[in-house]
């Protein structure tokens, strides 16, 4: 499948290595990437789109002291990582020093390596993505004589492998794969037009919904969306859906993390130990989760992923930091350069039915548009639909509103959430209740 083996890449890495370090280098690090994947669309029953998509790439930072330069290639041959090293360590030479760069701190590195069970190979011709396509769009058309059209069904399929090595003797070798399976779908009436989606992720196909499944949960979302309307401006209670808490946790990740922090660019600065949540919420990071589709057992510098708690009943136990943020703000790096790894939310209701006869009135929202977060200020309004519940259950779908709040107000007013976080998400964050947000309708 791949045109490298796992030798030949550290054989690589070795080489660039050594190259840098014969020009001069003090410190060095590399990358080394391979990918290989398939995209099939269909639309309507045709083949929309078909893409076979090949890459490598071998990326070095080199360290002049602690001047940095960076470059990369997608050339393998000797000449070209000749090249490539002259090239960075050129960049160095005309850097500023800079007291905080630098490899990670060797004891901090990773020495033991288990098994994710990350590589699941899907040997799918393009025949039979195809096949799997329309098999996902006739299950969505059949639904209702009211799905009326159709964005199409896509198949995709990728396989990925790649080292992490650096000049403090550390190289480590990891492979993956994810596989997709999605379809979205028009659903049209007297009220006008409506579009939904849905879609199944994993990094085993096995663990693939079938298509049939994923075809009729897109036209279904789809068709309850008809007849939306407006409601009246106010403070409501607000449920995000599964689909979408998961943005509200990404908002509090990057208000935690390194780079905010240190440029004081986040509305959480300084809240190492302090209260932020309510006081049900547990957040923890589990990066050796089986199959799961962010773990790993080495960050990107290297560094050894560990269990831990990163929210402890409201409170900040942890940021999420890379050596040099970590350096920036006197820290030690909590093995999260390159980003975080699976996300656990903890719940206070089985199911989001439950959560939703807890809230009695308010909104449920399911989708959200635009880009209105601003996580220096903590500022939140965004564009959204879902529907309106009253006595805990749906009573119609809405559409064209606003909803409103600062992010700090909303994370201390987390009144529960449900366990019914979505099986494809890379982190398990199910439906969220808000206490109160403005919304702005009619």
């Amino acid at each position: 499948m791949f045109h490298h083996d796992a030798e030949q890449l550290k054989r690589l890495g070795h080489l660039a290595l050594d190259q840098a370090k014969k020009q001069g280098a003090t410190a060095a690090e590399i990358d080394i990437s391979e990918s290989i994947g398939q995209n099939v669309q269909v639309r309507q029953q045709d083949v929309e789109h078909i893409e076979y998509q090949q890459d490598k790439s071998l990326d070095i930072t080199v360290y002049v002291g602690q001047a940095k330069g960076r470059a990369s290639t997608g050339d393998f041959s000797d000449d070209a990582i000749n090249e490539v090293v002259s090239a960075a360590l050129n960049i160095a030479r005309f850097t500023a020093q800079d007291s905080c760069a630098g490899l990670a701190d060797p004891a901090l590195l990773a020495t033991k390596f288990g098994d994710i069970e990350s590589f699941f190979p899907w040997v799918l011709s393009t025949d039979e993505a195809i096949e799997i396509g329309k098999r996902t769009e006739v299950a969505a058309l059949k639904v209702d004589n009211r799905i009326s059209n159709t964005d199409g069904a896509e198949v995709q399929s990728d396989h990925y492998q790649y080292i992490y090595a650096n000049s403090n003797d550390f190289c480590a070798y990891q492979k993956g794969s994810r596989h997709s399976i999605s379809c979205s779908v028009v659903a049209e009436d007297t009220s006008g037009m409506q579009r939904d989606y849905w879609y199944a992720l994993a990094r085993d196909p096995q663990d693939l919904a079938q298509p049939e499944e994923i075809g009729e949960i897109a036209a279904k979302r789809t068709l309850r969306r008809l007849s939306g309307r407006s409601i009246p401006t106010g403070k409501y209670a607000v449920i995000f859906d599964r689909t979408l808490s998961g943005s509200l946790v990404s908002h509090l990740v990057g208000a935690l993390s390194g780079g905010a922090l240190y440029r004081q660019a986040s509305f959480l600065s300084d809240t190492l130990g302090k209260q932020i949540l309510a006081p049900w919420v547990n957040l923890t990071e589990n990066p050796h989760v089986k199959k799961a589709l962010a773990s790993t057992y080495f960050d990107a510098e290297g560094v050894a992923t560990h269990p831990r708690t990163v929210i402890e009943a409201g409170y900040v136990r942890g940021y999420f930091l890379s050596s040099y943020s970590a350096r920036k703000l006197g820290m030690t790096t909590t093995g999260n350069a390159g980003g975080v790894h699976n996300l656990f939310l903890n719940h206070t209701h089985a199911t989001q039915a439950e959560l939703l006869q807890a809230m009695g009135t308010g909104l449920l929202v399911t989708e959200l548009m635009g880009q209105g977060v601003n996580t220096i200020t903590g500022d939140y309004s965004r564009g959204a639909a879902g529907f309106w519940i009253e006595n805990g259950v749906i009573a119609y779908p809405v559409e064209g509103i606003t909803i409103a709040s600062r992010l700090q107000d909303m994370f201390a007013g987390m009144v529960g959430a449900a366990d019914d976080a979505l099986q494809y998400s890379t982190h398990k964050i199910g439906s969220i209740w808000i206490d109160s947000m403005i919304v702005a309708g009619n």
